[in-house]
Order: structure tokens, then C-alpha cells, then sequence
């Protein structure tokens, strides 16, 4: 089951790129300072996540506007999130995490890496968003084939945030 409202979000380092630009992302480093919201997609090159990508990337001004720190994460390469932006979704300009090694640790420890069939060894897509003192104050796993409310994930960050 999902980590809920209230736990604690477990640290995490993860390669990242926003747009061609390399990094790390720590959560750590947003502590006391942002509220992080973290969504999960499942996998590059696939057709919902093609859609939630360029919106989340639409909305990340708002996002920043309500003290939020957006990023995305997957268990693809940061080689596949280059080649996804490149030719496909457009250069995002939040954070797109790789968890592709150790493949799914982030994800296994956010507790939604899915361990059975359809496609085992991906995430479920979900959103998180962790505040300052780093206690997850927003859970939600959608279905895989759908898109997740966007404008309603900035709407709960803008609600907590006050």
C-alpha cells in the first residue's frame, strides 16, 4: 500500500535531468525551505504519460507560484528521459528523475512499484506532495491508464500552502 498522509516521506537522492540540464536531485535540500511534489509516471514513450508530462510542465509556473519544488519520477534511464524530450514531449523544466538503478528504490520505498503482471518492475502512477518538515501531506495512486488531475494536485498544494 502507498505511503498516506502523514508518514514521512523517505529521503531520496535520484539522477535527474530539466530539459538537457544534468543533476541530482535531494529532497533533503528542499526541507524547510518548499513543499515537493512528487508524481510518478510509469514509463517514458507511453501514451497517457505523454499527456501528463506537457501539462505538469504547463502548470509548473503555478506549481512554483504556491512554494511548490515539482518533480516527476519513472524507473527509465536519464538516457530515456533525453531521448523522450527530444522527440516526443518537448524540454520539461522541472526535475525528471531516473530510479533505474537500483532499479525502483525510490519507488519500492514510496511503496507503488508494481510487483505483478501487467507490467511488473514500473511504478503506479501517483502524486505525492511532501511539506517542509518532510511529512507527506497529500497520497493519491491513480489508475495506470488514466490522467491524473493536475489542476486538482496544484489545487491541494495551493491549499496546503497557505
Amino acid at each position: 500500500m502507498a505511503l498516506k498522509v502523514g508518514d514521512r516521506a523517505p529521503d531520496f537522492e535520484l539522477p535527474a535531468v530539466e530539459g538537457e540540464r544534468h543533476l541530482r536531485f535531494r529532497l533533503r535540500d528542499y526541507l524547510g525551505k518548499k513543499y515537493v511534489v512528487v508524481t510518478f509516471h510509469p514509463l517514458d514513450w507511453t501514451p497517457t504519460c505523454e499527456s501528463q508530462l506537457p501539462i505538469l510542465d504547463s502548470l509548473s509556473d503555478r506549481f512554483a507560484a504556491a512554494d511548490g519544488q515539482l518533480l516527476d519520477i519513472s524507473v527509465d534511464s536519464i538516457q530515456s528521459h533525453l531521448a523522450w524530450q527530444k522527440k516526443e514531449i518537448g524540454m520539461m523544466r522541472f526535475p525528471l528523475c531516473s530510479d533505474f538503478f537500483p532499479h525502483g528504490e525510490v519507488t519500492r520505498q514510496f511503496d507503488i512499484l508494481r510487483e505483478s503482471p501487467p507490467v511488473p518492475g514500473i511504478s503506479e502512477r501517483a502524486a505525492f506532495i511532501v511539506d517542509k518538515e518532510g511529512v507527506i501531506r497529500f497520497a493519491k495512486v491513480y489508475p495506470i491508464d488514466q490522467l491524473p488531475d493536475l489542476a486538482g494536485l496544484l489545487a491541494e498544494l495551493q491549499k496546503i500552502s497557505k
